[in-house]
């Protein structure tokens, strides 16, 4: 087989929830005044992507927050490609809402050296991949639900994916029900 392909993973509501607001179950660590919950598995499926891919996490969230939070979920110091926060974004005014959107325009990362043929991005919000849909790996958002197996139903999917010879022609709507063995 080939180099691993690069294994983009987001933050906020895919690999955890932080909320200011206590969820009334025990957070799992605070940063600043969040209260911060991992997604059930996200140790187990961190180490299975480690093994697998090259990682790397992009978040729109501000750069101190994604330090510290990348400290608490893969320890310090990290073997990650690149940890990208909001700087790196591109950022897009919401003409319903007013409000920004943070695109993750993966032309940043072909500029890094990778092809993009052999990269996915694990992301909740869709609009951040828009210039890049064909990359994109959506997940479910997490909330701090306790029962959520999101990650653990996701493992063999990505084993499967790795394989693909470009990931951008890979139809990954659905993966649910291409992902069982």
């Amino acid at each position: 087989m080939s180099a691993p392909k690069l294994l983009i993973l987001d933050l906020d509501e895919t690999l955890f929830h932080a909320s200011r607001q206590a969820l009334g179950l025990p957070h799992d660590f605070m940063v600043k005044d969040y209260h911060v919950y991992k997604r059930p598995h996200v140790a187990a499926f961190i180490d299975f992507c480690r093994a697998r891919f090259r990682l790397a996490v992009w978040t729109s969230a501000t750069e101190g927050y994604a330090e510290a939070m990348v400290d608490e979920l893969f320890g310090a110091p990290h073997d990650l490609a690149f940890l990208w926060s909001r700087d790196h974004c591109v950022t897009r005014m919401d003409p319903a809402t007013y409000e920004p959107v943070y695109i993750k325009d993966l032309k940043k990362v072909k500029r890094k050296g990778f092809d993009l043929d052999l990269v996915i991005a694990l992301d909740d919000s869709p609009e951040k991949l828009q210039r890049n849909d064909g990359n994109l790996l959506r997940i479910p958002p997490y909330f701090g639900d306790p029962a959520d197996t999101e990650l653990q139903n996701l493992m063999p999917y990505l084993d499967r994916l790795r394989e693909a010879g470009n990931i951008r022609a890979v139809e990954k709507r659905g993966w649910r029900a291409r992902g069982k063995a």
